[in-house]
């Protein structure tokens, strides 16, 4: 029925176990609780008996007392050597099937003389055998119906998983479609965010490979056929020195440019390498302070300010440092680049209700909001690129959570804001020393 890997046959088979151990433990007390209490009851019942002969005196004047107390009794006169006041209890099972309660109670201490009172309690023994079966009977239906339960209820809780199977066996990378997740039980809906997250990651990741290919090529190609054109033309006819010396420059110009691409390309693979790191604790904050020491010195060297403003102080975050630095190097390249002479950077950071936003904003151009600049190969401005930047700084804010953004100012400046989010429940305050 269910395979050695099956989750709800290793369920079945634990609940098998332990719903059998406590079906035996149960009966098992249940049933010398129940023998034991109508042991105590003959045995009063014995001692009761001696007493009143003891009493009395004499059998049949505890007999005239109570009659029916000393039907299917058997009372003896024995001379023992025990000490006084002790009582002793046996059973003795007869040859005849019949079964005994005896009671060796005191009866004259000066004599060494004990009354040995015997009572048959065949019946007795018959009854709590009928009680004992009963017992195991009740509980192995209990039993079995417990197993039948466990089956319905393992069913039951595999049914959203198998629903989820089923819905992710029939997609590929090609047809993903966000799973529902307010069909699922509440306890599966951190999974489904987990899944619709995923396929966000590979719809994109999908998305942006054949960009990558195609740009890649359409990039490589322009500065191949330039030098292809250009060396043409330079054979066509015997020219002097200079002018070869100009076409070797313009090819090695092209060739410059295609080492930038691949440069680039080589970078997403060492981007994917790093995406497989191993987290560690940093402290954002101060990641924050190293980049503001290394730009203030390019930022002043080009005749511009960097103005930084972080909040809190310390701020403590699980996560692959190579990744926030990427993203961090791009948005102060683009802002540093983009900015004019004369003009001031914003590099800060601040708490949005638990989440930390950092922020790098700059006095630019600013962009076309209708164009998607995390796609490879997109450019915008004047500036020299191969547009693969914004790209790798989403790929790296997508592998540790965070979310990364580019917008127009709307503080009545030109520039843009380039924003990046680190959610709360990946990071938490640092205390203060």
């Amino acid at each position: 029925m269910f395979s050695k890997r099956s989750i709800r046959r290793r369920f079945l088979l634990q609940l098998i176990v332990a719903s059998a151990s406590l079906v035996l433990l149960f009966s098992s007390f249940l049933y010398l609780f129940i023998k034991q209490s109508i042991y105590d009851e003959k045995q009063a019942e014995l001692i009761s008996t001696a007493q009143n002969i003891c009493t009395s005196k004499s059998l049949i004047t505890a007999q005239q007392n109570n009659p029916d107390l000393l039907l299917g009794l058997n009372v003896e006169l024995i001379t023992l050597q025990k000490e006084e006041n002790l009582l002793e209890f046996y059973v003795t099972a007869h040859k005849d099937k019949s079964t005994s309660l005896t009671l060796i109670y005191p009866f004259d201490f000066e004599r060494s003389s004990y009354l040995r009172v015997s009572r048959d309690i065949t019946a007795t023994e018959h009854l709590l055998q009928k009680i004992l079966r009963s017992i195991f009977l009740i509980n192995a239906f209990g039993f079995v119906v417990i197993i039948l339960y466990a089956i319905a209820f393992s069913k039951m809780l595999i049914a959203p998983v198998s629903a989820l199977t089923r819905r992710l066996a029939n997609m590929n990378e090609h047809l993903l479609r966000p799973i529902q997740v307010e069909h699922l039980p509440e306890e599966f809906e951190p999974l489904g965010e987990t899944l619709n997250r995923l396929m966000g990651r590979i719809q994109n990741f999908v998305k942006y490979q054949k960009e990558l290919f195609i740009g890649a090529a359409h990039e490589l190609k322009t500065p191949l056929a330039v030098i292809k054109l250009k060396n043409q033309v330079t054979l066509i006819k015997k020219r002097s020195a200079e002018e070869y010396i100009e076409a070797l420059r313009v090819t090695n110009q092209s060739v410059d440019e295609m080492n930038k691409i691949v440069a680039n390309i080589l970078n997403i693979g060492r981007q994917e390498g790093a995406q497989l790191e191993m987290p560690s604790e940093a402290d954002i904050i101060q990641i924050l302070k190293k980049w503001e020491g290394d730009f203030a010195l390019l930022a002043h060297s080009e005749n511009k300010t960097l103005q930084t403003k972080f909040e809190p102080e310390s701020f403590s975050a699980f996560l692959q440092v190579t990744l926030l630095n990427q993203i961090l190097q791009n948005f102060l390249q683009n802002a540093l680049k983009f900015t004019p002479e004369g003009k001031t950077i914003i590099f800060q950071s601040y708490l949005d209700q638990t989440d930390i936003i950092i922020e790098v904003i700059d006095e630019g151009c600013g962009i076309d909001e209708s164009v998607d600049l995390f796609a490879p190969f997109k450019r915008q401005g004047n500036k020299s690129g191969v547009g693969l930047g914004l790209f790798l700084a989403k790929s790296a804010a997508e592998a540790i959570g965070a979310r990364i953004s580019i917008t127009n100012r709307t503080d009545g400046h030109d520039g843009t804001i380039a924003r990046l989010i680190l959610p709360s429940k990946l990071y938490c305050l640092l205390p203060l020393r």
